[in-house]
């Protein structure tokens, strides 16, 4: 099969994207990670200390805010910058 002209450019119009959805799916790596690492490690406090559980929960869901914070970033930077 040879390659010609018209196959390398119907090529690359399949392979071309929007760079911001690229950017938002990378950017949506950290929270996800972040947000798991939260609920486990507060599910864990509580289960090693129960009479805390006003105190850890309240944590977690200040953690959970920043993390999701982080992630709305993410998702705006892009539609700003393209």
């Amino acid at each position: 099969m040879s390659l010609t002209a018209s196959t390398l450019l119907a090529a690359d119009d399949a392979i071309s994207g929007n760079i911001g959805t690229v950017a938002y799916g990378i950017a949506t790596l950290g929270p996800g990670i972040g947000v798991g690492i939260i609920f486990g490690l507060g599910i864990q406090a509580i289960a090693r200390q129960p009479e805390a559980e006003q105190v850890a929960f309240r944590y977690m869901l200040i953690g959970f805010a920043v993390v999701e914070a982080l992630a709305l970033i993410g998702f705006v930077v892009p539609f700003v910058f393209t």
